[in-house]
């Protein structure tokens, strides 16, 4: 078992690199491996040479593969980013649109139809969020990303879904409902992820 956390924050003081630094404690001694995508310069566009991958389903870039190696050492994948309109940040969205790609994380042919490749890995979702829960239960918010993410990535790619603990209110003013949200969160990733090792 060796679980990937995978960040998208430009700022190394903020909540989503606390909420970092928790999850990997609470996740050892068990093998644990993150990948701060900003501290590492990951460049997120999707260039000629990654659209000529795509279709050809080879042939990637060298910092692609590279994330895919990571990717195959995991079995557990958590996603840990803030809340931008509704869904990830740029740069974790073009990690995974030049990460998950054709011939890698699926197979897609007229002739084959779809294949998903991902079937060793289970995917984690933690969102922080600057609204509250009522907002999110009301607008549907919730609902629409993890439908985008759970069902349009996850899925599809055949990776098995795994927990998805949101952390609402994160910009408030009050330091100890903050702790409880960050609590709750890692509480519900790690043990379900402890429970995996377990089997």
């Amino acid at each position: 078992m060796h679980t990937l956390l995978v960040a998208a924050n430009p700022d190394p003081r903020s909540l989503t690199h606390y909420v970092l630094g928790r999850l990997e404690a609470a996740l050892l001694p068990g093998s644990v491996e993150i990948a701060d995508l900003s501290q590492e310069g990951f460049d997120p566009r999707f260039t000629p040479a990654d659209r000529r991958a795509y279709h050809e389903g080879g042939d990637y870039p060298a910092d692609v593969m590279a994330e895919h190696r990571r990717l195959e050492r995991a079995t557990d994948l958590v996603l840990v980013f803030p809340v931008y309109w509704w869904s990830m940040p740029a740069l974790l969205k073009g990690w995974i649109d030049r990460v998950f790609v054709n011939g890698w994380a699926f197979e897609h042919s007229p002739a084959s139809g779809l294949r998903p490749r991902l079937q060793h890995l289970t995917t984690h979702l933690l969102p922080i969020a600057g609204g509250d829960f009522g907002a999110y239960e009301r607008h549907g918010y919730e609902s629409a990303l993890r439908t985008q993410i759970e069902h349009g990535i996850v899925d599809y790619c055949g990776s098995r879904p795994g927990s998805t603990a949101f952390i609402h209110e994160s910009e408030q003013l009050s330091p100890g409902a903050t702790v409880r949200g960050v609590d709750r969160a890692v509480r519900i990733i790690s043990e379900a992820i402890h429970a995996r090792l377990a089997e």
